[in-house]
């Protein structure tokens, strides 16, 4: 299975439209996002964005922050962890934490999922997408699940 990584980051007029326009630039924006719980197969494998037709039903493991504070720094981490037989996904949202603290935070969960499955760590990946708020503004960090055969 193919998987791939992506994170956006937009102001909007409203909540929802700051929603869609991160969506937009995580290219995401265009095909129907159905959450799905944060497992991931042994065989998986990290592939570049592809562009997805518009419409298409898309699985996908989302984080996503919003704010309409002025100066709030929001972010939207998204990471995993893989062992051998399978690979464990978190997501995480803040405001106003460091990218560091984000990234402690994040490693601990995706590593303690594997741990927790008495699995033993090979590797882990993250993004972490911040904005600073001018107005209304939203960011997400994704997981795409890329079905097997795409035409």
């Amino acid at each position: 299975m193919e998987i791939s990584l992506t994170k956006g980051a937009s102001e909007g007029p409203t909540k929802l439209n700051a929603f869609d326009n991160a969506l937009l630039d995580a290219k995401i924006g265009n095909v129907n996002l159905i959450k799905v719980s944060s497992m991931l197969p042994a065989d998986v494998t990290v592939v570049p964005m592809p562009e997805l037709k518009p419409g298409e039903m898309t699985n996908c493991v989302l984080a996503h922050q919003y704010s309409d504070n002025p100066g709030d720094e929001i972010s939207a981490v998204l990471a995993f962890a893989r062992a051998k037989e399978m690979g464990c996904v978190i997501e995480l949202t803040g405001i106003n934490k460091t990218v560091d603290e984000l990234e402690e935070e994040a490693r601990f969960m995706a590593e303690y999922m594997i741990e927790k499955r008495e699995l033993e760590f090979l590797d882990y990946k993250s993004i972490i997408q911040t904005h600073t708020v001018k107005n209304k503004a939203s960011v997400v960090a994704a997981l795409i699940y890329h079905n097997p055969i795409r035409h």
